[in-house]
């Protein structure tokens, strides 16, 4: 078989993103919370982050880690965010550049399968994540277009936050697919940090950018990163955090508690919400895998309103978003803007 024609067979169904809103799933869950082991965990963090959406004086932050949007989640995340359930991310660069922005280009991730022989795939230039095919082509026009947004910005040093609003407006200029995490964040105002945004497609854009511009270039400020999500915690002491997957996107938002007090602001009190989804076994001493009571004795996570689920997020993040959108206690949050808040410091600093 020719491996043009492969390709085309092999990228053929698309991954179709999950939808919350047409299946109102509480009282499953609900039922779920008289039952034992992770599904009364996993109801019982579902409470938890619906107590999130009652409180309005919540700042809601999403974690993101793991290959999430690929795996059908982006969907769920979007209908937070126009809900105003979300108020500010921080995920791997992966979910939001190679995944979501990724698709807002109009590239699609295909269902594909682990048993295929991987010599053949990296040939007809297929990438597979576990049981998903992405098109190594479509993914370098990726990379392309953030080196192109990089060329088009003044020179200097950016947060990741910045940089990726100028991937929204990106999105805005060239009539591009506007259901997107990336736009409907900047369109409700809900900050995006990445703290490790060179680990994706924008590492590659980025490299190209400044090895073209060796002396005048764009460049990522991680520490501004870290400045600007401690300033929203100083802004709104109360703060639930939900987790999906663990890694540097959930170390970096527990320790904003840690990065406020270090800024004299010794009173901030700690995530007074906090649920996390993961895989991760917390014996072997990983991060990923630390339970919110561990986090408790480094006094970033308050005890009182906290549910680990060791379950995987493509199962359990619907389930416990879900359960939290129908319960329809975000209705009356409204926008707490805090991109308004981070430019105006930005540029008064």
């Amino acid at each position: 078989m020719e491996s043009g024609t492969a390709k085309k067979e092999l990228l053929n169904a698309p991954v179709r993103h999950i939808d919350i809103k047409q299946l109102n799933i509480v009282p499953l869950i609900d039922q779920m919370g008289d039952t034992a082991f992770q599904a009364r965990n996993l109801a019982r963090a579902a409470t938890i982050v619906d107590l999130m959406q009652q409180d309005k004086e919540c700042a809601v932050i999403l974690t993101l880690a793991g290959s999430l949007i690929s795996a059908g989640l982006k969907q769920v995340i979007i209908d937070m965010i126009d809900n105003h359930m979300v108020d500010a991310i921080v995920s791997t660069g992966a979910n939001i550049v190679d995944q979501d922005f990724f698709e807002a280009l109009g590239f699609k991730h295909y269902k594909g399968t682990p048993f295929i022989d991987d010599a053949i795939l990296r040939d007809m230039h297929v990438d597979r994540i576990y049981d998903t095919y992405i098109d190594e082509d479509d993914l370098r026009v990726c990379d392309e277009t953030m080196g192109k947004i990089a060329d088009s910005m003044q020179p200097g040093a950016y947060s990741s936050r910045e940089f990726i609003i100028e991937m929204a407006k990106y999105i805005e200029a060239n009539n591009l697919d506007k259901n997107s995490i990336v736009y409907k964040a900047y369109e409700k105002g809900v900050p995006i940090f990445c703290p490790a945004f060179s680990d994706c497609s924008a590492g590659f854009g980025l490299v190209h950018h400044q090895w073209h511009n060796p002396d005048n270039h764009v460049a990522i400020d991680s520490v501004k990163d870290f400045r600007e999500l401690t300033k929203v915690k100083i802004e709104n002491d109360r703060t639930g955090i939900f987790m999906i997957g663990g890694g540097v996107p959930k170390n970096f938002t527990q320790d904003i508690v840690v990065a406020a007090e270090v800024l004299g602001y010794e009173d901030v009190s700690m995530h007074t919400y906090a649920v996390q989804i993961t895989v991760a076994d917390e014996r072997d001493g990983a991060l990923s895998g630390s339970t919110l009571k561990e986090a408790s004795s480094w006094g970033k996570v308050d005890t009182v309103y906290e549910q680990m689920v060791f379950a995987e997020a493509t199962i359990a993040m619907p389930l416990i978003a879900g359960y939290a959108y129908h319960k329809r206690n975000w209705e009356g949050r409204t926008a707490k803007n805090f991109n308004a808040m981070l430019d105006k410091q930005s540029v008064s600093a």
